[in-house]
């Protein structure tokens, strides 16, 4: 069964500690936070000194998307903050080993992130080296985008791929943008073990039922 990490990017600015613990009594299993520099992607939403007020308001799972150029300089002040897996993308990392090298020995788990156009051949000699790939099946920078098939069937590559070098077991497969009650059966069934969903559930009156609907 595919984890629901809900993201944040979607829910009221204006009332997010409430927000969060909505989605927690909903049965999420974690918070998928979308940290946007403007530069990376056209877009700008909060980072790490949000991110440290609202750690103390929920128990779920931290999941820090790093959507900026240069991230390393901000790997350390994230994990203060209280991500507990910071993602970063591979198109934005000149040393990519270096980065996700850098997110573990600050202590959290390292993810990297490939927008819909990025083949998985970019990714291939960091697969050891990762806790979770994120498939981007948008573009990134803003919600409400519908999902993009190719990309979904890259997800399910990835998926083989990991199987076929003994690695499903260790490392994470989750997608980003898109995912809805219509697609999630699909996701589900290439084997994606997390889905990111925005409008689905924030978008929705009843979170719990959005997130079962998911599920």
């Amino acid at each position: 069964m595919s984890q629901i990490y809900p993201s944040l990017l979607s829910a009221d600015f204006s009332r997010l500690a409430d927000e969060i613990a909505a989605v927690e009594k909903a049965g999420a299993d974690g918070l998928h936070l979308d940290v946007m520099d403007g530069q990376f992607v056209p877009n700008i939403s909060f980072g790490a000194p949000v991110i440290a007020k609202l750690r103390a308001h929920t128990r779920l799972f931290f999941d820090c998307h790093l959507m900026v150029k240069e991230p390393d300089h901000l790997i350390e002040s994230f994990v203060k903050a209280g991500a507990q897996m910071i993602t970063v993308h591979q198109e934005a990392c000149t040393h990519l080993h270096r980065s996700l090298q850098r997110i573990k020995a600050a202590g959290c788990k390292a993810g990297v992130s490939l927008n819909p156009a990025t083949p998985l051949s970019t990714i291939e000699h960091v697969l050891e080296d990762v806790d979770l790939v994120l498939v981007m099946t948008v573009n990134p920078g803003f919600g409400g985008q519908k999902l993009i098939p190719a990309a979904l069937k890259k997800a399910g590559d990835l998926v083989e791929l990991l199987k076929a070098r003994g690695l499903k077991d260790r490392v994470l497969v989750q997608i980003d943008g898109g995912v809805d009650a219509g697609s999630a059966p699909k996701a589900r069934a290439l084997g994606i073990d997390i889905l990111v969903a925005g409008n689905a559930v924030f978008g929705e009156k009843d979170y719990s039922r959005a997130i079962q609907a998911l599920r």
